[in-house]
């Protein structure tokens, strides 16, 4: 089995990782970048056995496990089938729906057992640490309830099961419905069975009722639909942020210190999942973001933006390794932090007003973008404009070498080119007149000083030779046509130079790490999209499937593929893959007339 077998169950505002075996093996609180209480997936400290920084649910004579969501939803059920017949099934969510006029959305993760076939025995091994593995909680426990106290945080675990035999991890006979509220220390409001099952009932709805509204493509819809509830989970709703991933140090590829913290919000991958939503009609998450990042213009005011913040804004995302954890699969380093929030990505202050434009024309919005907000964006515009020829450290975070990279200037191309259009729409002329200039400008320095004539392609930095994937994105954000031929030619030459098998590379040429050793997911579907833009549907479609295929049994992608094996890399599940799923089906999707 892949390491990266796991279901995603979540609330926007905490999530968990579940194995095929129904295993808890990660889980973040109080919030997705906090301690992992759970930390199963990165290892276990020295002394501690195997079950460390883990929810086991352990049956007798255990021979094989089915797994799958409960359609369109976020919760997940796993099945655990004995050799002599047993069987018992296991229900993991976190609970969301609305209640008393707002989101209900605690911080606790549900468990409901319960036995479908024989006398499962079963032994519940629930091993919760702090301080990243370093210690271990001080244990103290009611009638039904095991509270775990830790350095600044206390975990209860309110249960109908034999607290002993919880304690104890003593084996016994579940012969009728188990469940577990694992949470804040709060006394629970109702008996817990009935108010396991109330959550779960109204978590089921919440999530149907959610996937109902999205106005999906006709064919892959289960893919979109699963894509979508897991871009979601990943936003971090009280503030508005969506983070990059759940995990942190899931190495690209094996062995090779590729190792890195996603549990923040990089402002360009956001602009990404706030699109992909907002193409299936989900703009509720763009609303949230947008708060967000307000709140961000506001506070730079015209300076220096960083490319990724933490989800409470926090600035100082100092990156720092934690030892006494082993890492996935053995393969530390552990890192908690991201040194990127010292980068100068010049990207982002294109992907700020990407993701911004929509609520400048969206009438469905509960508040729209106003002519304020747009005089606030011009000062993000006046920075990419004066960055746009300017050495950093690109997209792809290098972080010992600095070029005027295309992909950043581009993104300086395209908030100057939006800045223009929103002026029009608030029949700012002279405003309008002075944005469509300076995107004059730096589409033709692009022009110039990207293309290379002798290599007959664009290039990933001004006056070089190297291409990356990066350039794909050219068509998309309407730089140039699709049909322009110095376009069509850069994708002929990223296939021919970035392509293995059916999946893309970033680049071939070494970095701070050496020649990348995975493919990169969200390349692969930036080269799908262009090859549907350039005619070329019939290959897309191809690669696409394949793309499709590579997801694991629940239909989720990590951030890598390894293009020999098919085994996920990278941190899980990514939010850039998952754009890439929604995206690549809404290109390719037949109409819905059709068949109609």
């Amino acid at each position: 089995m892949s390491g990266l077998d796991l279901g995603v169950i979540g609330n926007c505002a905490i999530g968990a990782l579940v194995d095929r075996n129904a295993r808890i093996v990660w889980s973040c609180l109080p919030r997705f970048d906090g301690d992992p209480v759970f930390h199963a997936l990165l290892g276990a400290a020295d002394g501690e056995d195997a079950y460390a920084g883990a929810f086991s649910i352990e049956l007798e004579g255990f021979s094989h496990s089915e797994q799958a969501y409960d359609p369109n939803t976020a919760v997940l059920r796993t099945r655990l089938y004995g050799s002599d017949g047993d069987v018992l099934e296991v229900t993991d969510f976190v609970p969301r729906f609305r209640a008393r006029g707002r989101m209900f959305r605690p911080t606790m993760i549900v468990r409901r057992v319960r036995p479908l076939a024989g006398r499962p025995r079963v032994t519940f091994r629930i091993r919760p640490r702090f301080d990243w593995g370093a210690a271990s909680p001080a244990v103290t426990h009611g009638s039904n309830h095991i509270r775990y106290v830790g350095s600044g945080l206390v975990l209860r675990l309110t249960t109908n099961a034999p607290v002993t035999y919880v304690l104890n991890e003593t084996p016994f006979v579940v012969a009728e419905p188990i469940s577990f509220l694992l949470g804040p220390d709060e006394t629970a409001s109702d008996g817990v069975d009935t108010l396991a099952r109330s959550f779960e009932e109204q978590t089921a709805i919440y999530w149907r009722e959610w996937s109902r509204r999205l106005a999906v493509p006709l064919e892959w819809q289960d893919a979109v639909i699963r894509a979508a509830i897991t871009l979601k989970l990943c936003t971090f709703e009280e503030t508005g942020a969506i983070i990059a991933a759940m995990t942190t140090s899931v190495p690209e590829a094996a062995d090779t210190g590729r190792n890195w913290d996603y549990r923040y919000c990089w402002l360009r991958d956001a602009f990404f999942v706030v699109r992909a939503l907002n193409s299936l009609a989900e703009v509720e998450t763009m609303e949230t973001y947008l708060r967000y990042l307000s709140n961000i213009v506001r506070e730079v005011d015209g300076n220096h933006m960083q490319p990724v913040y933490g989800i409470g804004r926090e600035a100082a995302l100092v990156e720092r390794i934690e030892e006494q954890l082993p890492g996935y699969r053995g393969m530390g380093p552990v890192r908690v932090g991201n040194q990127a929030y010292e980068h100068f990505q010049h990207d982002v202050y294109g992907n700020v007003i990407l993701g911004a434009a929509q609520a400048f024309f969206d009438d469905r919005l509960f508040r729209k973008a106003t002519l304020d907000d747009f005089v606030l964006l011009e000062k993000v515009g006046e920075r990419a404009y004066a960055l746009h020829a300017e050495p950093d450290a690109g997209m792809w975070e290098l972080r010992t070498r600095a070029r005027v990279h295309t992909s950043s200037s581009l993104m300086c191309w395209a908030a100057c080119d939006r800045l223009a259009k929103i002026a029009r729409r608030f029949e700012q002329a002279d405003r309008a007149e002075l944005w469509a200039e300076r995107a004059a400008t730096i589409h033709a320095t692009i022009l110039e000083r990207a293309w290379n004539p002798e290599l007959n392609s664009f290039v990933e930095s001004f006056e070089g030779s190297d291409i990356d994937a990066s350039l794909l994105l050219m068509a998309e954000v309407g730089f140039v046509a699709p049909d322009d031929q110095r376009f069509v030619a850069t994708v002929d030459r990223i296939g021919r130079e970035l392509k293995r098998g059916n999946h893309l590379h970033r680049y071939a040429a070494a970095d701070d790490f050496g020649r990348p050793h995975t493919a990169f997911n969200i390349c692969t579907f930036w080269y799908i999209d262009a090859l549907a833009r350039i005619g070329r549907t019939e290959e897309a479609r191809e690669i696409f499937e394949s793309m499709l295929a590579t997801r694991n049994h629940l239909g989720l992608l990590s951030e890598d593929t390894d293009h020999d094996t098919g085994e996920l890399w990278g941190n899980y599940p990514q939010t850039y893959s998952m754009v890439g799923i929604i995206n690549g089906a809404m290109r390719l999707s037949r109409r819905w007339d059709s068949v109609i």
